[in-house]
């Protein structure tokens, strides 16, 4: 069973790049490009792990972890942060909010497809 990934970022650069590590490592890729989106998309493909930003216009990604934390849609998958952000201010802000985990672009392939692993079990 392929684990599928939600990556929400308002990036196309960021997105592109990580669709092109996550398929090329097994997983099935989806993105939104700004949270509303994402949170909108969420039901319907029912992602194993979410990665989002948290610069993005409309919704930020602290509004996707509290939507997707406490919403109508409420999960408890992973919530992965994936921004340039490094603060640890913000960090634990987005822990508090929900998130699972932070990363700090540019993320390296192997560590992101490692972490990604290790959160839901995915082989490859």
């Amino acid at each position: 069973m392929t684990t599928k990934v939600l990556a929400i970022d308002d990036s196309r650069t960021i997105r592109n790049l990580l669709r092109v590590s996550l398929e090329g490592a097994g997983f099935e890729f989806h993105s939104a490009c700004d949270g509303v989106e994402g949170v909108d998309i969420f039901p319907d493909v029912d992602p194993d792990v979410v990665i989002t930003d948290i610069n993005m216009p409309k919704m930020d990604g602290f509004g996707v972890i509290d939507s997707l934390r406490s919403g109508p849609n409420r999960t408890n998958v992973p919530i992965l942060v994936l921004t340039t952000e490094s603060s640890n201010d913000l960090k634990a802000r987005a822990r508090q909010a929900g998130a699972t985990g932070w990363i700090v672009k540019p993320f390296d392939d192997a560590s992101l497809v490692s972490v990604l692993r290790r959160l839901t079990g995915h082989v490859g």
